[in-house]
């Protein structure tokens, strides 16, 4: 075999660690940065929040975060060391002792008997977090349960009822099932459970324990304290009993037919019937409330009427290198201690850079959104343009994977709500003048026009496609059927209504 040399040419990304850091920080929520800078701080000695409360100095100057330049965003730092710079040893002039000479004893001074606070100086309660710690549906069924007077084998078979009922309250096992489950190890009839069953199901919130919605329905109608209502509340009970698919479908005409009730009569029977909660359970341990903190904000300014793009200061701690540990590294030192100093104090500053570069990034993706949606800010959903990823990718001569990274779980504060960057993204269909118009823009208009329809006679989706049409906007019907789901807005048949 002979042997030949052959010289090939190529080109080959690498990702350095700096580019890696940075990418990483650039797709974190802010909940996520958060909990990043506090694990780099505590694993970093080099890094220190700054206070607000301490006025910063010159010495801080250079460990502020600085802009970068284009030279760091493309090949980060590097690993040189002759970018550190030389810090002479600390001087520190004060000597503490060891031990500290006192005059008293701990006893002297501090009681081992409680004090009493007075009212300024109680601790101020979190009604905030006290108000998410709730009891399950089951928790508060059980309380009432400790104070009913039930016998043990009533108990036992409370027990056994509570348990089988879910969050909403409805009953997830047959009463034979329960009935049965008791048998194995109880001397029980199924009449003594039903009526444990008819007990509870009296318990706050009225009607849990229903095995179906006319049930849960019934057991509130039952309960219903309004005396003037008596004979619309009997109505109500009439149709929820015979009658509920004819209701759910609105079938009006149907209805009075085989009801023999007046038009009013089924209005106000409907309007009772409304009131009631279909899912009692729900309310007695409500979902945690998610805040959203917003990275931008975007306000308009009034002399000039331009909208102005700002990053919101409180959604990240503000950071810099420790001036007492950076002044322990030496240069000349190839000690143990001093290049555990020098790394930490290189990957602080790859760091801060990689912060300072993620909010230069949003900054550029939130301006040009704000340019490119400015009537959306002026005139709300209806004036919303279309945009996709490579439109801001091309504008900011960034990848659109970048972009997409920016824009997940990145929140902006404008004067029509709080919204994701992704919001602001949408598909686009074509004009009969040849134009482009937003799909969130085409959602909305549905939204107004379902709205102002005559509640008597619902627009049909085809009714709704052909004003589209007389606007210019070619949307097909299909279409409208899928932008109209996505709005939870019911079919027409479903959308009609008594006067």
């Amino acid at each position: 075999m002979k042997l030949s040399l052959q010289l090939k040419l190529g080109q080959q990304l690498t990702m350095t660690p700096q580019l890696q850091q940075a990418i990483k920080l650039l797709q974190l929520s802010t909940l996520d940065l958060r909990q990043e800078i506090h694990q780099a701080i505590e694993s970093n000695p080099m890094l220190e929040f700054i206070e607000d409360s301490v006025e910063e100095d010159s010495s801080h100057e250079e460990t502020e975060i600085a802009p970068l330049d284009q030279s760091d965003r493309n090949e980060g730092l590097g690993n040189s060391q002759e970018n550190l710079p030389d810090i002479e040893d600390s001087t520190w002039q004060e000597k503490i002792p060891n031990d500290l000479e006192v005059d008293s004893h701990w006893d002297d001074i501090y009681q081992n008997t409680p004090t009493i606070k007075s009212p300024q100086e109680t601790e101020i309660i979190d009604f905030e977090t006290k108000s998410t710690i709730t009891d399950t549906l089951q928790d508060h069924l059980l309380w009432q349960l400790n104070l009913t007077p039930f016998s043990e084998l009533d108990i036992s078979i409370a027990y056994a009822i509570i348990d089988a009922i879910d969050a909403n309250g409805a009953l997830t096992s047959e009463i034979d099932t329960i009935h049965a489950d008791l048998s194995t190890e109880l001397d029980v009839e199924l009449d003594e459970v039903i009526a444990v069953l008819h007990r509870i199901q009296q318990f706050d919130p009225v009607g849990v324990g229903y095995k179906d919605l006319s049930e849960c329905l019934l057991i509130q109608l039952n309960q219903y304290q309004d005396i003037e209502q008596v004979a619309g509340v009997e109505n109500a009970k009439r149709i929820v009993k015979e009658h509920m698919d004819l209701l759910a479908s609105q079938d009006y005409a149907e209805l009075m037919r085989k009801t023999k009730l007046k038009q009013q009569d089924i209005k106000e029977a409907e309007t009772i019937i409304k009131s009631l909660d279909p899912r009692p359970g729900s309310n007695i341990s409500p979902p945690s409330t998610a805040y959203v903190v917003p990275d931008v904000v975007v306000s308009k300014q009034t002399d000039t009427g331009n909208w102005k793009v700002e990053l919101n200061p409180d959604t990240t701690p503000k950071i810099r290198i420790n001036d007492g540990y950076a002044s322990l590294v030496k240069r000349a030192d190839s000690s143990e201690d001093n290049s555990y100093l020098r790394n930490n104090l290189q990957e602080a500053r790859w760091f801060i850079k990689s912060l300072q570069s993620r909010n230069e990034t949003l900054m550029k993706v939130a301006s040009r959104i704000v340019d490119h949606q400015k009537d959306f800010l002026e005139h709300g959903e209806e004036a919303m343009k279309p945009l996709v990823l490579h439109n801001i990718a091309e504008a900011v001569s960034m990848h659109e994977s970048t972009i997409s990274r920016v824009t997940t779980q990145k929140y902006m504060h404008t004067p029509r709500g709080i919204f994701e960057l992704k919001y602001f993204f949408s598909s686009h269909v074509s004009t009969q003048d040849g134009g482009e118009f937003s799909s969130t823009a085409i959602r909305a208009i549905i939204k107004r026009i379902v709205a102002e329809e005559n509640i008597r006679k619902p627009l049909s989706d085809n009714k709704i496609t052909q004003i589209l049409e007389a606007k210019g906007i070619n949307v097909a019907r299909r279409t409208i059927a899928k932008y109209r789901e996505s709005l939870s807005i019911p079919p027409s048949n479903e959308r009609k209504r008594l006067n």
